[in-house]
């Protein structure tokens, strides 16, 4: 073949093909591989199939409180194993407490409880055997109140935020090199703490999330979901900023609300579920005429979506190479019944139409998800162990009935949090015991045994699993046993001042240290929040990367975890906060070394000492001066250190 191009010189040349090819990667059309099938067999895959409720298998046994227990019993028998007793009430209270509300219980409140008990007790049985023994039945009204009245508190909501702020990657700032401040950003997190307690359906919960704003102005805060993540204003490329944003919001809407990892499809077809390119850019135009963005300022969304506007596949997710144009659509793979967006014409309700397809009880994928969400809040683990990867390479859970039934169940409580709350923590799979107790029968000894044996993971929940607190929960934690807990909430994230030490390697008011000193004590929810900047303590105990959504939090084992507890500034001003309060209640004559040693128990761990605990603690602090508080601030940071004060049972 002859060629018309005449070459006058190797420098002419590269110049003049380098120039091609640059204009036919900015103005040649480009367009994608045909896209996959979903096959049969892709849909058999269990996360994939139709959700069907499955019947409550029958079991002869009176250990079921709820239907979640038949499920689970049955798996157990089947394995030849048998459920674990029931927790002490104590251990039970406090895994209540921390569960709901984020935070231990008083001594008051145990008080409380045991006494409201002990009238329902007497009052049901003119005489009975020993109370642990009969815990069983007689504790469960006045259980159930408890359960109430902890769903009803405000600490509910600002505990359950806590985890969904996980999900949607909250911070208060951009992120990136300059990490500039997010001024209004908090008020989406007092959003989410109000719609908790509030117990907003699940339906309403997620459609205001994703479509606040078309509902109207008074909603629009609710949308800080799809701007929480990390952004970079300053960006010369602003395509590519707008690419950016709209990729990493797309993956998160993914795999929050439908378990799947759908950013993986962003530059190719998924390699292990079918999830192809087109599939990830048809879920991202259901937001691209939505946002604005404007260099130096936050990504927003204006009144009124922009009708005009063409979505495209970005080929390789390059944003230089735009493909084929598509329009909204379902992922395939999570529509088997096939229903599709109204697009023609009007592109002004696209998110409520997504946010309506995501809530909609048939759709088994976003179903399964939350119900699995559900499940991890109460036991660490999810029935299904990979919460936001439900596809081929995720886990398959070992109850997948119980899942199913769970999914169905939601809906038909309307969508209340706070109901499938109560329907998990007053099961009895729910009040097992995390360890053998002392006063186990042989039998029961024999069983347990079997159980670490059978059930080595804890998959078919033959026992409960010890939790470690978050790093919010323990200064929490500590800050309630102190009697120091401010109960301000909302507003601006504040910030308490930080070690000197972190200081001399910030930048100049990178962490301005805010002015009201009674602000350094409000509740770890409300510590600002910087992508750039972890608080020290939460940092120590895994608080997750605010730059990615977080399923899970990791529980890591490191040196500097019990470093700071012992050495931080604010384990030792809550120790010694902890000491003056205990003096203080101990000015009666009577309240010696015992009666501080078993107050001092009671406020950290939520219990008595056991009798070499008292003997020990009492002759320490005997030994120091009289007058002296040095001891018994000794005696509480040590409290503040050990595993059980991290740990509930």
């Amino acid at each position: 073949m002859k060629h018309s191009l005449k070459i006058t010189s190797g420098v002419a040349a590269v110049r003049k093909l380098t120039l091609c090819v640059a204009l036919a990667v900015v103005v040649q059309p480009v367009f994608a591989e045909s896209e996959p099938k979903i096959t049969d067999a892709d849909r058999e895959h269990w996360s994939f199939t139709r959700l069907v409720r499955p019947e409550v298998p029958p079991v002869d046994s009176d250990w079921p409180r709820n239907s979640i227990d038949s499920f689970v019993l049955k798996k157990l028998k089947a394995a030849g194993l048998e459920p674990a007793p029931e927790a002490k009430r104590v251990v039970l209270l406090r895994r209540l407490y921390f569960d709901l509300t984020g935070l231990p219980p008083t001594p008051e409140q145990i008080d409380e409880f045991l006494k409201d008990e002990s009238s329902e007790s007497s009052e049901s049985s003119e005489s009975s055997e020993s109370s642990e023994s009969s815990e069983s039945s007689e504790a469960s009204e006045a259980y159930k109140r408890l359960v109430d009245q902890l769903l009803d508190s405000l600490a509910y909501g600002e505990r359950s935020a806590q985890h969904w702020l996980d999900l949607a990657r909250f911070a208060e700032t951009d992120g990136f090199e300059h990490d500039k401040l997010r001024p209004e950003a908090w008020k989406y997190r007092d959003w989410v703490i109000k719609a908790f307690n509030d117990d907003m359906p699940f339906d309403k919960f997620v459609r205001l999330q994703l479509a606040g704003d078309e509902s109207g102005s008074a909603n629009r805060v609710a949308t800080g979901f799809l701007t929480c993540g990390p952004d970079m204003p300053d960006i010369n490329l602003q395509e590519e900023r707008r690419h950016s944003f709209m990729n990493e919001m797309t993956s998160t809407v993914g795999s929050v609300f439908l378990g799947l990892q759908v950013g993986c499809a962003q530059c190719h077809d998924h390699k292990f579920d079918p999830i192809s390119q087109r599939d990830f850019y048809r879920l991202r135009a259901f937001f691209d005429p939505a946002f604005q963005f404007t260099k130096n300022k936050v990504a927003s969304l204006p009144d009124g979506n922009d009708a005009k506007a063409v979505s495209h596949l970005m080929v390789r997710g390059d944003f230089r190479r735009v493909g084929d144009a598509v329009e909204a659509a379902f992922p395939r793979i999570a529509n088997s019944a096939e229903t599709q967006p109204r697009v023609a014409g009007n592109r002004r309700n696209l998110r409520t139409q997504l946010a309506s397809w995501l809530t909609n009880p048939e759709n088994s994928l976003s179903m399964r998800t939350i119900a699995n969400r559900l499940w991890q809040h109460h036991f660490g683990d999810g029935l299904c162990d990979s919460p936001s990867d439900f596809g081929v390479m995720g886990d398959t859970p070992e109850h997948g009935k119980l899942l199913d039934w769970l999914a169905t169940e939601f809906s038909r409580r309307g969508f209340s949090f706070k109901n499938m709350h109560r329907l998990i923590v007053t099961s009895a799979t729910y009040r097992q015991a995390s360890r053998l107790p002392t006063d186990a029968s042989p039998e029961e000894a024999a069983a347990w045994r079997q159980s670490l044996k059978t059930d080595r993971k804890n998959q078919l929940w033959s026992r409960m699993s010890r939790r470690r607190l978050e790093g919010e929960a323990i200064r929490d934690a500590m800050l309630v046993a102190a009697g120091q807990l401010s109960e301000r909430r909302g507003g601006p994230g504040i910030r308490p001042p930080l070690p000197d030490e972190l200081v001399h390697t910030l930048l100049k008011n990178q962490w301005p240290v805010s002015k009201d000193p009674n602000d350094y004590t409000r509740r770890s929810i409300y510590l600002f929040v910087r992508r750039n900047l972890r608080y020290p303590l939460f940092e120590a105990f895994d608080k997750p990367d605010t730059n990615f959504s977080c399923p899970r939090r990791n529980e890591s084992t490191i040196a500097p975890q019990a470093l700071m507890l012992l050495n931080s500034k604010l384990s030792f001003d809550a120790a010694k906060a902890l000491a003056a309060s205990i003096e203080e209640t101990a000015r009666e004559p009577s309240a010696d070394a015992k009666y501080k040693t078993e107050l001092a128990y009671l406020r950290t761990l939520s219990r008595n000492p056991s009798s070499d605990e008292l003997k020990l603690a009492t002759e320490f602090l005997n030994s120091s001066s009289p007058g002296e508080t040095e001891a018994l601030t000794d005696l509480c940071l040590a409290l503040f250190n050990l595993n059980e004060f991290l740990y509930v049972d």
